[in-house]
């Protein structure tokens, strides 16, 4: 692509505004301008989005792309052959890119479907998100997700079963920290892997140089994991004020997936959730925006994941968690920051993506309209004129001109 965008409402992802042009070339971000362009662009398409926001790509720390977010997703993973994962894979990762996610982590798959898309990728056989990936998640015998993940007890076999993910092509390791809200028998309070079994797995991560998660909600398991050196805590409903006095001096992100206990409880039963579930989410629930607010006001570092593909949070919606932050508290413009620069930031990938500036890659979605006045904005799929990434348009709901061509000299 080479394309130049003016009269932008640019919102850069660093917490300024302005209007500007933004120049693309090929991959990459050529050039910010505020105020009108300074120079010719001779050849570049000229874009007048006057009257649109132009932000960076939006990156979703936490999704599942196995599962469609049917009421009973375990039953849907155990149906599916391989090939109808891969299928399915390829198929929710298209979704969630053309809602605006440009870059996502799955935190869980199955058989290492995972790298195989990313492979297809490569190849140029599909399109999805700028993949960050994950494997096998580790539990556990018996804890959360153990049908469907890697079990591992002591920290020697949770080392092993840490290097067999990187060994496949993991980008991020996760670890099961405490109970879930899926699986039946376990409760999401009740701490699983401890802190030494954890760090053991951390440590060959940080070694390869890849990332770790900690699925945790309950305040004991958040606190193993931060000891154990996590990267990030996800969910944290039931996590204390002692939890989070330890993240902040830890540095440890917290990636809330908000949409997904809520979707739960709102759909509850009447969709075919199983009782269990319901309960738990709504646990869950019950503490959830008051820990979550109280470690925002504390300063635990915060990125932006939703658990799509849990019942009833489906791809393709994955906006709806900036929604969910600013009704929690957070501006608008912290919202999108969370959901751009800092998730970034945690992926280790702020230098590439997740602000607008001369030299990152070309990720960028326009809406019709301002989500600074009105969040909700991201959420309407007509309002998403564009969505590039790499400086490859894959939504493209505006008629484009090209500039006029140039005249020889005679």
């Amino acid at each position: 692509m080479k394309a130049l965008f003016e009269n932008a409402r640019v919102i850069d992802g660093k917490g300024e505004v302005f209007t500007g042009a933004v120049a693309v070339d090929g991959k990459k971000i050529l050039q910010v301008h505020r105020g009108a362009a300074a120079g010719a662009y001779d050849g570049f398409e000229r874009v007048d989005v006057r009257g649109m926001a132009l932000l960076p790509g939006f990156i979703d720390c936490h999704v599942h792309l196995r599962s469609d977010g049917n009421p009973d997703p375990r039953a849907q993973v155990h149906a599916d052959s391989i090939g109808l994962v891969a299928l399915r894979c390829a198929a929710n990762a298209l979704k969630a890119l053309e809602a605006g996610i440009t870059t996502i982590r799955d935190c869980g798959c199955t058989g290492h479907v995972d790298f195989a898309l990313r492979k297809a990728v490569a190849e140029g056989l599909v399109k999805t998100p700028r993949l960050v990936l994950s494997g096998i998640p580790i539990c556990m015998t018996g804890g959360h997700g153990w049908d469907v993940m890697l079990e591992a007890d002591g920290p020697d076999e949770v080392r092993k079963a840490a290097r067999l993910q990187l060994r496949a092509g993991a980008d991020n390791v996760k670890f099961i920290a405490t109970g879930g809200i899926l699986t039946p028998g376990t409760e999401i309070g009740v701490a699983q892997l401890t802190a030494e079994e954890m760090r053991a797995g951390i440590e060959e991560a940080h070694k390869a140089g890849r990332i770790t998660a900690a699925h945790a909600h309950g305040a004991q398991g958040v606190k193993n994991a931060v000891q154990a050196g996590i990267d990030s805590v996800e969910h944290g409903y039931l996590m204390d004020e002692e939890a989070a006095e330890m993240m902040i001096k830890a540095g440890t992100y917290l990636v809330a997936t908000s949409t997904a206990v809520r979707n739960v409880v709102t759909h509850g039963v009447k969709v075919g959730i199983k009782p269990d579930v319901v309960r738990k989410a709504e646990q869950g629930m019950e503490s959830h925006v008051k820990s979550f607010q109280r470690a925002w006001k504390m300063g635990v570092k915060l990125a932006m994941g939703t658990d799509t593909g849990v019942p009833m949070t489906r791809h393709g919606n994955n906006l709806d968690e900036l929604v969910y932050l600013v009704e929690m508290g957070l501006p608008a413009m912290e919202a999108i920051m969370v959901s751009t620069l800092y998730s970034a930031r945690l992926l280790k990938l702020d230098h590439l993506i997740g602000t607008i500036e001369p030299g990152k890659l070309a990720d960028i979605v326009i809406f019709d309209g301002d989500p600074l006045a009105d969040i909700k904005i991201v959420q309407d799929k007509t309002r998403l004129k564009w969505v590039i990434l790499d400086g490859e348009a894959i939504v493209r709901r505006q008629a484009v001109q090209a500039a006029p061509r140039q005249r020889l000299a005679s």
